[in-house]
C-alpha cells in the first residue's frame, strides 16, 4: 500500500456520505427541517430564547416546579412542532400549516398551567372541565411530539399503560387492579407532578438541559477535533492504529455527547475512513466506531440524561453516581479494545505512518486548555456543587478557556449558534421525559411497580442470576425501541426493585438496567448505532450490526461482575478490595475477548477457547478459588501458545 493513500486524520474522507442524511437516517431526533429566511429566523430566535431561559434560571434561580416544567414543557411543543415534520418522508423545507397550530396548541397546554398556576393548587382533587379538556390535548400532544421526535415505539408503551390504568380490573392476578376513571387519569397525569410533569421531565427542564448546552459549547470550542487528533497520536501508528484511535476517541467524545448515534457519526466520520485504508474490512470499521460510541454513554461525566433521573429517582448523589460508572466504562473500553488489537494482529494490520499522524506535543500545546472545562466540572461535582451548578459555571468556564486562545475563541455568531444547537438538541430528551411521565404516572397510580418486580421474582423462582438474565433481555429489548432515557426510566420503576428485593445493591441494579439498555444501540435487528456506522463505512448494516456485538460482547459480563461483586460500583469497598475486583475483571474480559475472537498468541484450538471462556467466567465471580481457577486457566492456554510458537518458529529456521 501506498503511504501517500492513507488519510490524515484531520482530513476525513466522507466518500461522497452526506454525514447530516447519514445521522437524519438513522436518528429520528436529527431529522428535522432546515428551515430559512424569516420562518426560519422566528423559530433560531425561539431555540436561542429557550436556552436563555434555562441558563438564566441556572444562574439566578429556577421557578416554582410546575411552573418551570410548564415553560420547558411550552418550548418543547413549540420548537417541536415547528422543526419536526409528522413523517420522515415529509419535506423539511416546508412548514405546513397544520404545524404551526399543534405548536400554538402546545403553547396554550404549557401556558394554562403557568397561567392557573395557583387555582389549580387550590382545587387539586376538583378539576373543572376545562382542566380535563386542557389534559386531553396535553396527553395527545406528548404522544404526537414523542412521536415525530424519538419514534413510535414509546408513544405505544405510553397508550398500552394509560389503557391498563383505565381497564385494570381486565387483566390477569397479580397485575389487575380496581381501575380509574377518565378524569382521575387525566387530572394525574396533567395537573399533578406525577405524569407528565413528574421527575423526568423536572430533570429535563434543569440538569439535563444545562448538560446539553453545556455539550453544544464544548463543541463550539473544537474540543472534539482536539480529542480525535490526541487519540490518533497516541495510539495511530500502532498496529490496527487507526481502529484504536476510534476506540480512544469515541470514549472521549462520548463522555460528554451522552449520544451513541451522534457520537459514531461525528467521530466516524474521521475514524472509519482511516480505518478502511490500512485495510479494516468496511463492516468491521464500522463496527468498532459503533462498539466504541455506544459506551460513550456510560462513560462519565456526562453518561447521557439517565443518569440524572437515576440521581433523581434512587437519592444517589450524582458525583457518587458517576464514580460508581467509572470501573465499569473503563472496563467496557478495554473489551472493546481488546477486542480490536486481537483482530489487527491475527490479520497483520499496521498502523498508520507516523509522518502522516498529528504530533501529540504540537497537538497538547494548541489544546490544552481546551480540557479546562471538564475538568472544572468534575471538581465542582467533587466539592458538593449541584449538576446544576456545575454545568452553569462549566459553560462560563469554556467560553472563558476558549478565549485563552485566537483559534479557539468563541465569536457572538458561535455563542447563539451554541444556544440554538443546545435548545434543539434537547427536544428529544424532554419529550422521552414527558412521554416516560406518562408511564411512571400510571405505575405510581396503580402500584404496578411492586407487582412486577413481584411477579419477576416469582417467574425467576427468586434465583438471582435468572433474574439477572430476564432483565438483562427486558432492556435490550427495550433498549432496542427506546431511547436510553426512557428505557430507564420504564425498567427503573418495575424491574429495578426486583433486584434490590434479591440483595442487589441500589447503585448496581440501576446501573445494570442502564448498561444493558445503552448496548442495545449495538444489539440487533435493531442495532441503530451499527447501522449508522455502516452508512459512513458504505458496508452491509446487518454485518455491521453482528461484528458490533462481538465487539461489544466481553462488555456483556460486566454488569454481571458488579452485581455479584458491588466493589466494582465502589460499595462497601476498601481501595485494596476495588483494584482487586478491576484487576481479576480484566483479566476476565481480556479471557474473553481472546476466546471469542479465536486468537491469543496464534489462533486457539478448541480446547484453548474452552479453557479460555473458562478462565472469563471463573473470574467473573468473586473468591479466592474462582479467581486461582481463572488465573491458572489463563496461564495454561498462553504457555501452551508460547511453546506451540517456538515450536513452529523452530521447524520454520530448521527447514522442517
Amino acid at each position: 500500500m501506498n503511504e501517500d493513500d492513507i488519510t490524515t486524520p484531520s482530513e476525513p474522507i466522507l466518500e461522497a456520505v452526506d454525514i447530516e442524511e447519514v445521522l437524519a437516517k438513522f436518528d429520528t431526533e436529527a431529522a428535522y427541517r432546515r428551515l430559512k429566511g424569516k420562518i426560519g429566523l422566528v423559530i433560531t430566535l425561539i431555540t436561542i430564547s429557550m436556552s436563555m431561559f434555562h441558563f438564566y434560571t441556572a444562574g439566578f434561580g429556577i421557578l416554582e416546579a410546575m411552573r418551570q416544567r410548564a415553560i420547558h414543557v411550552s418550548f418543547m411543543f413549540v420548537i417541536g412542532f415547528l422543526l419536526w415534520p409528522a413523517a420522515k418522508k415529509f419535506s423539511r423545507e416546508k412548514l405546513p400549516w397544520y404545524d404551526v397550530i399543534l405548536a400554538l396548541l402546545g403553547l396554550s397546554v404549557g401556558g394554562y398551567i403557568l397561567v392557573n398556576y395557583k387555582s389549580l393548587i387550590f382545587r387539586a382533587g376538583l378539576p373543572t372541565q376545562v382542566d380535563i379538556y386542557m389534559g386531553i390535548l396535553a396527553i395527545i400532544l406528548v404522544l404526537e411530539i414523542t412521536r415525530r421526535v424519538v419514534g413510535p415505539e414509546l408513544p405505544i408503551v405510553a397508550i398500552i399503560f394509560i389503557l391498563y390504568a383505565r381497564f385494570g380490573p381486565y387483566f390477569p392476578s397479580p397485575l389487575d387492579h380496581r381501575g380509574f376513571t377518565w378524569t382521575r387519569l387525566i387530572e394525574h397525569t396533567y395537573l399533578t407532578t406525577e405524569g407528565i410533569f413528574g421527575t423526568p421531565i423536572m430533570v429535563s427542564s434543569t440538569f439535563v438541559f444545562l448538560f446539553i448546552l453545556y455539550g453544544a459549547f464544548l463543541e463550539k470550542t473544537g474540543v472534539g477535533q482536539f480529542f480525535i487528533d490526541m487519540a490518533f497520536a497516541a495510539t495511530g501508528g500502532m498496529r490496527g492504529g487507526p481502529a484504536k484511535a476510534a476506540v480512544l476517541a469515541s470514549g472521549l467524545m462520548g463522555s460528554i455527547s451522552g449520544s451513541s448515534v451522534a457520537n459514531t457519526v461525528t467521530t466516524g466520520a474521521f475514524t472509519i475512513p482511516a480505518m478502511k485504508r490500512v485495510g479494516y474490512r468496511p463492516e468491521f470499521a464500522g463496527a468498532v466506531e459503533a462498539a466504541a460510541s455506544t459506551g460513550g454513554q456510560i462513560m462519565p461525566p456526562v453518561m447521557g440524561a439517565a443518569a440524572f433521573i437515576m440521581s433523581e429517582m434512587t437519592g444517589i448523589p450524582y458525583f457518587q453516581i458517576i464514580a460508581a460508572a467509572a470501573i465499569p466504562a473503563i472496563l467496557y473500553y478495554l473489551a472493546v479494545g481488546t477486542m480490536v488489537h486481537v483482530e489487527a494482529t491475527k490479520t497483520g494490520l499496521r498502523g498508520l505512518p507516523r509522518a502522516q499522524l498529528p504530533n501529540a506535543r504540537e497537538t497538547m500545546k494548541k489544546g490544552w486548555h481546551l480540557i479546562i472545562p471538564l475538568i472544572a466540572i468534575i471538581y465542582f461535582l467533587m466539592i458538593g456543587r449541584s449538576p446544576f451548578k456545575a454545568a452553569y459555571w462549566s459553560i462560563w468556564l469554556a467560553i472563558g478557556a476558549a478565549a485563552l486562545k485566537k483559534e479557539t475563541r468563541i465569536s457572538i455568531k458561535d455563542f447563539f449558534n451554541a444556544m440554538e444547537n443546545g435548545a434543539r438538541s434537547a427536544i428529544g430528551v424532554a419529550a422521552a421525559c414527558a412521554c416516560a411521565g406518562i408511564v411512571v404516572g400510571v405505575v405510581t397510580l396503580t402500584g404496578l411497580g411492586l407487582r412486577f418486580a413481584s411477579l419477576i421474582i416469582n417467574v425467576a423462582g427468586g434465583n438471582l442470576i435468572i433474574t439477572l438474565i430476564l432483565t438483562m433481555f427486558a432492556s435490550i429489548i427495550l433498549g432496542m425501541g427506546l431511547p436510553t432515557t426512557a428505557k430507564y426510566i420504564v425498567l427503573a420503576t418495575m424491574a429495578a426493585p426486583a433486584l434490590v428485593q434479591l440483595g442487589v445493591p441500589l447503585i448496581a441494579a440501576h446501573l445494570f438496567i442502564l448498561y444493558f439498555g445503552v448496548v442495545a444501540d449495538i444489539t440487533p435487528p435493531v442495532a441503530l448505532a451499527a447501522y449508522a456506522g455502516a452508512g459512513i463505512a458504505g458496508a452491509n448494516a446487518m454485518k455491521t450490526g453482528f461484528i458490533a456485538l462481538k465487539l461489544a460482547l466481553a462488555g456483556f459480563l460486566i454488569p454481571y461482575i458488579f452485581v455479584l461483586s458491588p466493589a466494582l460500583v465502589l460499595v462497601d469497598v476498601t481501595w485494596a478490595q476495588a483494584i482487586h475486583t478491576f484487576i481479576t475483571a480484566s483479566v476476565g474480559i481480556i479471557g474473553l475477548a481472546t476466546g471469542v475472537q479465536g486468537f491469543f498468541l496464534l489462533k486457539t484450538r478448541f480446547y484453548e477457547r474452552l479453557l479460555l471462556f473458562v478462565s472469563a467466567f471463573a473470574l467473573i465471580v468473586p473468591g479466592l478459588w474462582t479467581d486461582l481457577i481463572g488465573f491458572s486457566a489463563l496461564a495454561a492456554v498462553y504457555l501452551l501458545q508460547k511453546v506451540r510458537r517456538d515450536r513452529e518458529a523452530l521447524d520454520s529456521t530448521s527447514g522442517k
